[in-house]
């Protein structure tokens, strides 16, 4: 067989390297904004280690439904509030995934009562969730978040309102809005964002039930585009800032609650 010497040597084909997974953990991402954060960020291609305090059934429903459609996904129970179930569940995050590009810490208690009638048991519960929970997860996110990488807290926009009744959970919410900035300052250097969510009233069961239909069509009309918030609402504004669009966006608290005064 002759060949030709002055035909073209052939070009290889590039090898693609394919890009690597985004990773996120989401706390209390079983249920409630919780899980439509989950299913929102595994829609935008990331896998997701769903975090839950107790309901079993809830967490591998979520996780079902991300790998049916075609999404990777993986529960983990872990109360927030301990460091060791914590760095248990962030290592399984990098174990089974490879790493951790976002931490949403959507795990949250509420308790509602005047403060002088309060139950102080009820009060150390509440802030053992909401206060330790938050800083145990934010102390293993900022030893662990890859570079690029996004934290995002929760609060609520009743720590502007300031409703009768709130006094608990909004000093809660209080202390996660005091250390968003300094957090964010705190990773300078590291290329990881650190924002905090706070939403307004929303309609998830947690936020529904005990209402009667008047009070819900009076929270419903009193921000200014006149209805609840959904988990959906909130969802877009997690992936915004988590994504590469909202990488500007840094130690802020973002009152998503559509015109709430």
């Amino acid at each position: 067989m002759t060949t030709n010497p002055e035909a073209p040597t052939p070009t290889p084909t590039p090898t693609s390297v394919p890009t690597p997974t985004r990773v996120a953990v989401v706390t209390g991402g079983s249920r409630g904004i919780g899980r439509t954060v989950s299913l929102k960020l595994a829609r935008d291609g990331l896998a997701v280690v769903v975090n839950y305090a107790g309901d079993t059934a809830a967490a591998e429903e979520t996780v079902k439904t991300i790998t049916e459609a075609g999404g990777r996904a993986a529960s983990v129970r872990a109360d927030v509030a301990d460091e060791h179930a914590v760095a248990a569940l962030f290592d399984r995050a990098e174990d089974e995934f490879g790493g951790v590009d976002i931490v949403v810490n959507a795990a949250g208690r509420l308790a509602l009562s005047p403060i002088a009638d309060l139950d102080l048991a009820v009060l150390d519960a509440l802030h053992r969730t909401n206060i330790r929970g938050t800083f145990v997860v934010a102390q293993q996110a900022a030893r662990r978040l890859r570079a690029g990488g996004s934290f995002v807290g929760f609060s609520t926009s009743v720590v502007g309102t300031q409703l009768p009744g709130y006094g608990a959970y909004t000093a809660s919410k209080g202390a996660v809005e005091a250390i968003t900035l300094i957090l964010a300052r705190e990773l300078r250097g590291r290329d990881v964002t650190v924002n905090t969510v706070a939403p307004g009233p929303t309609a998830t069961d947690l936020f529904l039930e005990g209402k009667t239909p008047e009070q819900i069509d009076a929270l419903a009309k009193a921000p200014a585009l006149e209805r609840l918030g959904t988990p959906e609402d909130i969802a877009e504004v997690v992936a915004f800032l988590t994504g590469p669009e909202g990488h500007w966006v840094n130690g802020q608290i973002l009152r998503a609650n559509g015109g709430l005064v």
